[in-house]
């Protein structure tokens, strides 16, 4: 890997366009595609399908509830299959309203993982559990990483768990239904989040017991984002700022990341998970010292047909083993150590508009698309609540014919 030294003599800060004024504003996608009639249009078709997807995500939850109070295994089972409709129907409005190449590489931990099947979709052979870590660029992060589960063999996109702020909590019908995907709710005070999480890790790593007396554990992906939120001239400012304070050195194109909620959740895991994957996520034609959540909202993304132009993925894989757990002070330099090596693959990304390509066993990068294997997998979204209205509807009659006789 070039050093960033080099890297930067490559591309000089001044010779980098940087639009300072709506006058001089370049976005990294170009022209909105859509004119404001169809930009509207494409907004109301989104929000109906997003609502009606929501709405029968979440009443199928609700339906479901009751199952907690009969077999608790059985619960978190269906509740797994709603998290997979949910991650359905976020790849599905992306692939629809907002498509973008995927280009993925890596480097020599990951070889062998990942691949490209014959209709060039990608899959990756990342095991059944793990902690997946990333910087935070814009808030629609999640989804692309989620869409990444997805693409799993076998698939995951039903087994992720991820930390969130504790407001979202309160959004109608999202805050309710993430509560019924165990997802975590954190305050960002430990003294609060502590317990919650020891109950929620707790419920990761409990041990099943087959009929035959075997064990085993559920699958589980958990996404950490561990710069705590996504990257802003703001936020840079706070991270530049807690550096200078703490004698730290400052990052050119990350955030510095905490590693207190990060420590706690491998030291609670640890036995029961072998690896931890980090990937390093960039958008394609976001200026130097500028900021992703400037250009990528979700009206120009979705509405005006202006998505990033490639969403770039690097991965690297840690072992837990390998990985400093004895004391909070080694495993902080450690993650400091994890991020000043992705701060230079950022500025690989920056000059040559590439992460590198060589590693991981792959001939230059994998490019692809978010999308599904079918066409038709976006009904599963509304097949369980489907279900439950046909069984409302046996029931009924009968309820009827009881009647009348």
């Amino acid at each position: 890997m070039d050093t960033t030294s080099e890297l930067r003599q490559r591309v000089p800060l001044n010779k980098v366009p940087q639009p300072t004024s709506s006058a001089d504003f370049v976005h990294p996608s170009g022209r909105a595609k859509y004119g404001r009639f169809r930009s509207y249009f494409r907004a109301l078709t989104f929000s109906i399908y997003f609502t009606l997807g929501i709405v029968a995500t979440h009443v199928t939850q609700i339906l479901g509830s009751p199952l907690y109070f009969i077999d608790k295994d059985l619960y978190y089972a269906y509740m797994s299959l709603t998290k997979a409709n949910f991650g359905l129907l976020t790849t599905t409005m992306t692939q629809w309203w907002a498509p973008t190449v995927i280009r993925v590489s890596g480097d020599a931990s990951v070889a062998g993982q990942l691949s490209l099947t014959p209709d060039g979709r990608i899959e990756c052979a990342f095991p059944e559990r793990l902690v997946l870590i990333a910087n935070h660029q814009i808030y629609t992060d999640w989804l692309y990483l989620w869409w990444v589960g997805y693409t799993s063999n076998p698939q995951m996109h039903g087994h992720i768990y991820i930390i969130l702020k504790e407001s979202l909590k309160w959004i109608p019908f999202i805050g309710p239904g993430c509560m019924f995907l165990s997802f975590i709710f954190m305050s960002r005070k430990m003294a609060t989040d502590r317990p919650r999480l020891a109950h929620r890790l707790g419920k990761l790593k409990t041990v099943h017991k087959k009929p035959d007396g075997q064990t085993y554990l559920n699958p589980m992906w958990l996404l950490l984002f561990p710069e705590g939120t996504n990257l802003s001239a703001n936020g840079r400012n706070k991270s530049a700022a807690w550096a200078a304070k703490s004698g730290q050195q400052d990052l050119q194109h990350l955030m510095l990341p905490r590693s207190t909620g990060m420590y706690y959740c491998l030291s609670e895991l640890k036995g029961t998970v072998d690896y931890v994957y980090d990937c390093a996520v960039a958008y394609e034609g976001i200026p130097r010292g500028k900021f992703g959540e400037d250009y990528f909202s979700l009206s120009s993304t979705y509405f005006q047909g202006r998505p990033p132009k490639s969403v770039n993925f690097y991965w690297r894989r840690y072992a837990v083993a390998d990985i400093p757990l004895g004391s909070a002070e080694e495993f902080d330099q450690w993650m400091r150590k994890i991020w000043a090596e992705k701060d230079e693959l950022m500025e690989q990304y920056m000059a040559t508009g590439r992460f590198p390509a060589n590693g991981a066993g792959i001939k230059g990068h994998i490019e692809t698309e978010v999308r599904t294997k079918h066409w038709w997998e976006f009904f599963q979204i509304f097949t369980m609540l489907g279900a439950f209205g046909l069984l409302f509807n046996v029931i009924l009659k009968l309820f009827r014919q009881i009647l009348r006789n």
